[in-house]
């Protein structure tokens, strides 16, 4: 696996810019940074972000260097870290298909510094789904200076969905209908 964080940020610009109409783009969990990463890179044509289940990080930091590597990936790192209010609501059965599905992340992705270069992000509109944490819960990381990004943010909503981590697994009708709102809205 040879793809870097940059690879992916281009997959993902090549679609916001194939698409005739504004976008809306979606991230959850570490990839709520890799949306931001297309707002800043073109907040112009891109609609809103919404970031379902996890923040961006901010500009100089790694990417998603959360679990240890394993012959150059990150691999799903089993259920330990996710324990309680993160996976409370998945049967095993869920669980089992997560873990089987899941794509080792390439170290240069993991370990890939962000780079945010435009100031214009922050006129992007941004909802933040909040599954396993509360809208509360996440406005006080925002004031406490924990996502210095979402702090700058301009539009700047919060919706709540009673879910673990994995909502678009155990609440799948409710949170298409949350991201069809929000786009609606974009």
């Amino acid at each position: 696996m040879t793809a870097t964080l940059d690879d992916q940020v281009a997959a993902v610009l090549a679609a916001v810019d194939s698409t005739p109409e504004k976008p809306m783009v979606v991230g959850h969990s570490a990839a709520c940074t890799l949306a931001w990463l297309a707002a800043d890179a073109r907040p112009e044509q891109v609609a809103k972000v919404a970031l379902i289940g996890g923040f961006p990080s901010a500009g100089g930091q790694p990417y998603a260097d959360f679990f240890e590597l394993t012959d150059g990936v990150m691999p799903f790192p089993g259920w330990g870290p996710f324990e309680g209010p993160d996976s409370a609501d998945l049967d095993e059965e869920a669980k089992r298909r997560i873990a089987s599905a899941a794509i080792p992340i390439p170290e240069a992705v993991a370990k890939g510094v962000v780079r945010l270069v435009d100031e214009r992000r922050f006129d992007v509109p941004v909802v933040l789904v909040c599954p396993e944490f509360t809208p509360a819960q996440a406005q006080a990381w925002i004031d406490a200076g924990d996502v210095p990004e979402l702090a700058k943010a301009k539009h700047l909503e919060f919706v709540d969905i009673d879910s673990g981590h994995w909502p678009m697994v155990t609440k799948p009708v409710e949170l298409a209908g949350l991201l069809a709102a929000a786009a609606t809205e974009a």
